[in-house]
């Protein structure tokens, strides 16, 4: 858990945090509980390196190796 949190930092992870902690001063300045808790969102997000994709459940497989060209015969049809 100490190693999902603290490694693998990227912008997309610092803005997310920002966002999230942006909403949260909002949320608290506004005392809107409903703000706060998608700034939360936000945050947590970003701390925990959530997202929709967080799983890698979007992710695409590699491509596999191509075993070659298969040869076809054809034969007339008269």
């Amino acid at each position: 858990m100490k190693d999902l949190i603290l490694n693998n930092w990227n912008i997309i992870r610092f803005l997310r945090l920002g966002i999230g902690v942006a909403i949260i001063v909002q949320a608290i300045i506004a005392a809107d509980i409903l703000f706060g808790l998608a700034g939360l969102l936000f945050a947590g997000m970003a701390v925990f390196n959530a997202s929709c994709c967080g799983g890698g459940a979007c992710a695409t497989p590699p491509p596999g190796k191509k075993s070659g060209s298969k040869d076809v015969s054809y034969e007339e049809v008269v």
